[in-house]
């Protein structure tokens, strides 16, 4: 047996898989970062920041005017608590779930003596746990999204290494995508209608299917051929429900699209490694393999939310099942470039949050959790109120500029006041600086930006009020982004004409007080927010009128409607539920399905 690889950040090679001499695979800069006693140090130094900031915010004695100090308060509970949650669980980010049986079922995947393949084509390999045959479904999940996005996710996702059936699942029911899969060999599935979204759609295949395993791709993941061979040995183990990979993003080219996938920098390289040593890492909708029997015991992908992944991993987790989380990246996706996807994206993300907080409680006497497992949902649960908070403390300084009553007594001096929160902020910073290699002026725009989406997330899931979900529309038309966005316009609107009475003030006092100087900041911040919408906006215009003559050219009989819907054929009595699938084997070897 080799020295354990574990720490590299991609694949393997042959020679230190196999057994025989070779250097060390190369470690990744997160495996090596987590490995390092500097990160322990560092995050040590960062909680005592965090304990002394909430030991002088909760000292009522500090308190100046009651209404500004009590939405001080409340907003910076959430974020002590999410960051001290966060801390504690990043120590544990160097558990790696790789073991023996993991490479001893690797080592045997292709079967005794089959590492060479003997001329089979590596994505028509048989693989083996356990001396049998696995089967694998692998489920691309569509619903309006670009062909050319479907196009590379269906290739790569039949290029994968070892034997296994790929299906379109095109809950969008249009030609164009209908056309595709046949052109490539994988089989098409639709359904009549769209209830319970992705979840219905998912488990719509699954009765239609018997794979072993499934996996999980969202249309616009690509994922990498050694996809199957770095998960599927993980199920060696029969407790092992599902094994999620990280969501990686290759389109970091605008501000936006930036800013939204740095955001999740930290959590997918750092949180949930940390949460597999509390057996709390839960899927995250894409780049997933599941075991068909685990899912099946709790009746299937969960349906009640739009955030049917976590729930879906909550109610494995209640069954005892456990839960895989490795960092090496094997699929790249898009992270949304607008402000219609990305308010869409964090929409539904929140209110399946906040869903469970409400409806099913990780700490209730209900939960058959862990206490580890119940403190890991529940931080998951209340995360976004972190998103809630920037809606409190932007209105704090404009009560001090307006009506002259601010959160802290003034007779607590600044350097006090500056100690305890640089000591917080600061080490948050720092931890960022040194997980990641930088600090993204970009997330703490969208931060800011963003507390809209995440409150009326919350009310919705409080009131149990439906949203309705779309993708861009199929016509190629954008919505303009100051649709999304009109809370944001108007708070930025409200603290502009503020920093400019605060000015006035300052300039006829000749002292500059530090509201305003919170104030300003906010301002510019929402006001590059603001400015981001302006110039996508001038895009989407120019994008519209492309359309909109593209449209007239196919009304006109030059173009192929790609995206009309296929009609769903009517199952007759005598045949079996696959009357739904509409399948390209007849043009292919049944071989080259996948």
């Amino acid at each position: 047996m080799s020295n354990d690889p574990s720490s590299n950040g991609g694949t393997e090679t042959g020679t230190v898989e196999t057994g025989t001499s070779g250097p060390p695979p190369p470690r990744s800069r997160r495996q090596e970062v987590a490995d390092s006693p500097s990160l322990m140090a560092i995050v040590f130094a960062a909680t005592i920041g965090v304990v002394l900031y909430a030991v002088f915010l909760f000292d009522f004695s500090h308190h100046g005017n009651w209404i500004p100090y009590a939405m001080v308060l409340v907003a910076e509970s959430f974020i002590v608590f999410q960051a001290t949650l966060a801390l504690w669980t990043i120590l544990s980010c160097g558990h790696d779930p790789r073991d023996y049986r993991f490479y001893e079922a690797r080592r045997r995947l292709y079967g005794p003596g089959r590492e060479a393949a003997d001329g089979v084509a590596p994505r028509h390999r048989p693989m083996f746990l356990g001396g049998a045959e696995a089967t694998v479904d692998v489920f691309i999940t569509t619903y309006g999204e670009s062909l050319d996005d479907i196009r590379r996710t269906v290739v790569a996702a039949l290029a994968m290494e070892g034997r296994h059936t790929t299906y379109v699942l095109d809950d969008g029911r249009t030609a164009g995508v209908l056309a595709l899969a046949r052109e490539l060999g994988a089989i098409y599935v639709t359904r009549a209608g769209n209830d319970y979204a992705k979840a219905g759609n998912v488990n719509h295949a699954l009765g239609l299917t018997t794979g072993e395993f499934f996996v999980i791709l969202d249309a616009d993941f690509v994922v990498q051929p050694d996809f199957l061979r770095e998960t599927l040995p993980f199920f060696a183990d029969p407790t092992v429900a599902f094994v999620q990979t990280p969501q990686v993003y290759g389109n970091l080219n605008n501000l936006l699209s930036r800013g939204a996938g740095y955001m999740q920098t930290v959590f997918y390289r750092f949180m949930l490694p940390g949460k597999n040593r509390f057996n709390a890492a839960f899927c995250v909708g894409t780049n997933v393999v599941f075991r068909r029997s685990a899912v099946m015991e709790i009746g299937g992908i969960y349906q009640e939310s739009k955030s049917e992944d976590v729930w879906t991993s909550l109610k494995l987790h209640e069954r005892g099942w456990r839960s895989v989380y490795i960092a090496t990246e094997l699929a790249i996706g898009r992270t949304p470039e607008t402000i219609e996807a990305y308010s869409t994206q964090q929409l539904r993300w929140a209110t399946g949050g906040f869903e469970i907080l409400l409806r099913s409680n990780p700490m209730g006497r209900r939960r058959t959790l862990t206490l580890d497992q119940r403190l890991q949902y529940f931080g998951t649960a209340t995360f976004y109120l972190v998103g809630v908070a920037p809606l409190l403390l932007i209105l704090v300084p404009p009560l001090q500029i307006y009506f002259g009553i601010g959160p802290i007594d003034a007779e607590v001096s600044g350097a006090t006041w500056f100690f305890h929160y640089a000591g917080f902020y600061v080490m948050q910073i720092v931890v960022a600086l040194y997980t990641i290699g930088s600090f993204r002026w970009e997330t703490l725009m969208l931060a800011t930006a963003s507390f809209p989406i995440y409150t009326r997330a919350f009310l919705n899931a409080l009131l149990r009020r439906g949203q309705s979900w779309s993708v861009t529309h199929r016509s190629g038309v954008r919505n303009s982004p100051f649709d999304f966005i009109v809370p944001q316009v108007l708070t930025f609107l409200f603290l502009l004409l503020t920093s400019v009475v605060g000015i006035w003030q300052a300039y006829a006092d000749r002292t500059v007080a530090l509201a305003l100087v919170w104030n300003v900041t906010n301002t510019v911040v929402l006001g590059a927010f603001v400015v981001t919408a302006m110039r996508e906006a001038r895009e989407t215009r120019a994008l519209n009128r492309a359309a909109r003559r593209r449209l007239g050219d196919r009304d006109r009989g030059r173009g192929w409607p790609s995206e009309e819907p296929v009609p769903v054929p009517r199952q007759r009595e005598a045949e079996a539920p696959r009357a739904t699938v509409h399948s390209s084997a007849a043009l292919a070897p049944a071989e080259d399905a996948g």
